[in-house]
């Protein structure tokens, strides 16, 4: 048997393989662990599968003490450890709550409690949940102006109307938090801050887990389907698993499942969903790395960026494209330019004598080797100019780190979307390059 070949030697390999992965560091001695064990212990909750751990790469997140099987269940968290607008109204709020006309929001229920129960400090029930959650959020929302600008355009746009909505959020709410004053020795101006409602609203946006829908006259007619879920929200998002999580109404708990396999001493994972990264720097402040579901958006701007401006039917197609819903979402992929993608600009790319035939562009048929040539040629064009885009935002992210130095965490995030926007443009640019050598 040639040397290296054998079972041993693959064995040896796998261990060695293993060896080298990054592994994460127990957290559990941690005291702000410890309070949080002893909270839910006292909420009926105990676990043994898990323990929050510290990992390169993700941060803060929760180790399996274990080998998990496929199916098995993670984590069941008893109704008693959830926070929803049932916790709410259950507490010294729910009288202001319920007297309050136009009703509250379910958001706005939450995000006070938390405000509240924060500025309560060690009075507060809630505190060994409260001591663990960020004392700071990277979402769009949270960032420097000067750091937004930075931002891919589309992103940019969704990050302003993103401020836009806290900020009207904020101002919309203000009489409703003067009406708590009695509550407070401290003036509710200064308890609830702008600074303070940002974070609570961070705090709802990005740890909530869904719960079905529910109704309650006192609050208004938003979908009230949020729970925050204390232990469980450790759990770090992977692209790659997939999971089963719901509320069991038998067990009264919220429960996940693994559809994955874990070794003893992982890091498990859960998936917030098949997002792209710029979906979840905007609702959840970070980037995935080697996402699959990662792309560049192209806009109707750069669509028609290298048509020929001499197009007589150039407002007649976008015009088409518009009707068909083939205006937005046309991205490139890893796996190159989205069917989408192509397809919009093969109707552009249509010669005056074949403009009759958009309909069968639309449903998928090839119209003429040159159609397909020249419409993969336009990809190609709007590919390379995104990367040159991409360099140049790169060098500029890279200049002013040195230059700001307490905008580096901000900055550093945004070179890692840039980072891997790039790595999608390039295998995009070598599948169309695959693409036009039939065409040669």
């Amino acid at each position: 048997m040639q040397k290296g070949k054998g079972r041993t030697s693959r064995i040896r390999r796998r261990k060695l393989c293993r060896s080298s992965e990054p592994r994460g560091v127990n957290e559990s001695h941690k005291s702000e662990f410890i309070e949080l064990r002893k909270w839910l212990k006292a909420r009926k909750f105990q676990d043994s599968n898990l323990a929050p751990a510290c990992f390169p790469g993700t941060g803060r997140g929760l180790m399996s003490q274990t080998s998990l099987q496929e199916g098995q269940m993670i984590i069941s968290l008893p109704e008693s450890c959830l926070l929803t607008t049932d916790t709410v109204i259950r507490s010294y709020l729910g009288a202001y709550i319920t007297k309050w006309k136009p009703p509250p929001s379910p958001l706005l229920a939450l995000c006070t409690f938390l405000v509240s129960e924060k500025h309560a400090g060690d009075r507060s029930l809630w505190k060994p949940y409260l001591e663990i959650l960020p004392k700071a959020y990277t979402c769009p929302v949270c960032l420097e102006p000067e750091v937004v600008n930075l931002l891919p355009k589309s992103l940019k746009a969704k990050a302003e109307e993103q401020r836009a909505r806290v900020q009207e959020f904020f101002a919309s709410s203000r009489d409703f938090f003067s009406s708590l004053q009695p509550l407070f020795v401290e003036a509710v101006d200064s308890i609830f801050s702008y600074s303070a409602l940002l974070w609570a609203w961070c705090t709802v946006n990005t740890r909530a887990v869904y719960l079905r829908p529910r109704q309650r006259e006192c609050l208004s007619a938003e979908p009230d389907t949020c729970a925050l879920a204390p232990y469980l929200d450790l759990l770090n998002h992977s692209p790659r698993v997939q999971v089963k999580a719901a509320f069991n109404e038998e067990t009264h708990s919220y429960e996940i499942r693994t559809t994955s396999r874990w070794r003893k001493h992982e890091e498990v994972f859960i998936c917030y969903g098949p997002h792209d990264n710029q979906r979840l720097f905007l609702e959840y402040g970070f980037v995935s790395v080697h996402n699959p579901h990662a792309c560049v958006y192209v806009s109707r701007e750069i669509l028609v960026k290298y048509l020929p401006s001499r197009d007589k039917q150039m407002d007649k197609k976008i015009s088409i494209l518009k009707d068909h819903g083939y205006i937005e979402n046309l991205t490139f992929g890893w796996d190159g330019p989205s069917w989408r993608l192509l397809t919009a600009l093969k109707l552009l790319c249509l010669e005056a004598e074949k403009f009759t035939c958009w309909k069968k562009v639309l449903l998928g048929e090839v119209i003429s080797d040159m159609n397909e040539k020249t419409s993969l040629d336009i990809a190609q064009k709007i590919c390379y100019y995104f990367m040159e885009e991409t360099n140049a935002m790169l060098q500029k992210v890279s200049h002013m780190k040195d230059e700001k130095e307490a905008l580096i965490n901000q900055l550093t995030l945004v070179e890692s979307l840039w980072t891997e926007e790039l790595k999608v443009l390039r295998a995009s640019a070598k599948t169309l390059h695959s693409l036009q050598t039939a065409f040669t």
